[in-house]
């Protein structure tokens, strides 16, 4: 078969129209040697042939979903429902992009209303928007709005060393030539309390996580009334992992006045790093400096359910000076996936699922505790994530838990490349995706990595 679109009479014509009798002469300006170089292609092979050659490609990469993995920090293995891809596939979600004319798309609406619901329903708070592209980003659209509120008249946004490190870099990024000073972050090892005695009357916000990047839940009762008292009114933005709300008090019933977050646990898989998810709620009489769209619900001119887009502070829909935000694009086949995650799992669901990873992260913290060399840091309660002090470089460790152990094991993230101060530490993640059975597998390792350490080995992986 052949795929050339043109008739040589078609060609013909469009040669005679510029001017020209054959194709060469489009090309007269570039020496005759450079023209036609030898590319050095294989043979032309078949279509059986390629997908082969692609299957046997891809099988030299390691499957996050078939291994034994306790690798998180902010990216998490989590079960995905076989009924999300089912339904973000059908042919009405295969584009997600902004509908000019949104009153015609209904479907897409009730779908932001519907996970708007969802998302007030899971932080405690008054009002969601559509989404943002990940949790980093919503980090940034939280100092935006806290600075929105105070109509830019505040310069200063305190930010807590324990709040993910690349949401304090896109901060940064997004800070560049806002005269902002943003701060609290300088001393990585500072705790929570030195970095609120930052909060005074020139701060917008102070910028916490919890559960934090170290996997530790913060005292949230009684902070947002200290930020607010503090800092004259300025607010308190908490980032939070999803899973983690349906289990625990959610920072919007605690007095936060924005919440926001990674939604890549919600049901959207690892997918190589995205796409994601950044959930945004905040309290309604921040509604104007929100970033985003609000889709509402009305009725028709025949009294039936319909939905709207209420706000749209978008730069693409009103004049740009007047936009929240101009990075505020979401994705809305992530939202969907979201939205249908909640709703299988319901309220129970959702709290089983945060239970199996809070448990199981605790028997493993009591297994690795136990073992000689390795010692739990983690003092305060943590959720799915924990620390551990190792007896050597975790990049040794895990080069040993991938290439010298007798299965593959992916192992945790380590702590140094952000926190200078905890050397030899490893951030380890647990979910509901790792059996017991792997859980001690893993701990098997460990034991038999610090054996090996303590007799003088080295790692030849």
């Amino acid at each position: 078969m052949v795929y050339v679109p043109h008739t040589d009479e078609e060609r013909r014509q469009m040669l005679a129209a510029i001017g020209v009798k054959e194709l060469a002469e489009l090309f007269a300006d570039i020496p005759a040697q450079y023209r036609y170089p030898e590319l050095g292609l294989p043979e032309a092979a078949s279509e059986m042939e390629i997908l082969q050659e692609l299957r046997d490609l891809s099988a030299a990469n390691l499957n996050a979903y078939e291994v034994p993995m306790f690798l998180g920090a902010g990216a998490y293995r989590h079960w995905v429902p076989t009924v999300i891809d089912s339904i973000i596939s059908r042919g009405e979600f295969a584009t997600a992009y902004t509908p000019y004319q949104p009153e015609v798309s209904q479907g897409t609406l009730q779908a932001i209303f519907e996970y708007q619901s969802l998302i007030c329903d899971l932080t405690g708070m008054e009002v969601a928007n559509a989404s943002h592209y990940d949790g980093a980003t919503a980090a940034a659209e939280a100092m935006i709005q806290a600075l929105n509120v105070f109509r830019l008249k505040r310069n200063k946004v305190v930010v807590a060393p324990s709040v993910h490190p690349m949401y304090r870099q896109v901060m940064r990024t997004y800070a560049q030539g806002m005269n902002l000073n943003i701060t609290g972050d300088e001393d990585v090892s500072a705790s929570l309390e030195q970095v609120l005695a930052q909060v005074d009357k020139n701060t917008a916000c102070l910028i916490i996580q919890s559960p934090n990047f170290f996997g530790e839940i913060e005292a949230l009762e009684g902070l947002a009334e200290r930020v607010h008292q503090q800092g004259d009114g300025a607010l308190l933005a908490v980032a939070t992992n999803p899973i983690s709300l349906g289990l625990f008090t959610p920072p919007g019933a605690l007095g936060a006045d924005i919440v926001f977050g990674e939604g890549q646990p919600l049901g959207l898989g690892l997918n190589f790093g995205g796409p994601y998810l950044g959930f945004y709620a905040t309290r309604e009489q921040y509604v104007r400096q929100l970033a985003g769209r609000l889709a509402g619900e009305t009725v028709d001119v025949e009294g039936k359910r319909a939905f709207a887009l209420t706000l749209t502070t978008r730069e693409q829909h009103i004049r740009r000076e007047k936009a929240t935000s101009n990075i505020c694009t979401n994705q809305g086949l992530m939202m969907l996936a979201a939205t249908v995650y909640l709703s299988t799992l319901g309220k129970q669901g959702l709290r089983k699922v945060a239970e199996l990873n809070y448990h199981k992260a605790h028997y493993a913290a009591r297994e690795i505790d136990a073992l000689e060399g390795f010692s739990v840091v983690s003092t305060r309660p943590f959720f799915n994530e924990f620390i551990v002090r190792c007896p050597a470089p975790v990049e040794e460790i895990n080069a040993f838990l991938l290439e010298d152990y007798f299965i593959e094991i992916i192992g945790g993230y380590d702590l140094v490349w952000d926190y200078p101060h905890l050397e030899n530490a490893m951030l380890v993640a647990v979910t509901e995706m790792n059996s017991r059975e792997e859980i001690d597998d893993f701990v098997a390792a460990l034991a038999e990595f610090s054996a090996h350490h303590a007799a003088g080995g080295e790692h030849h992986g």
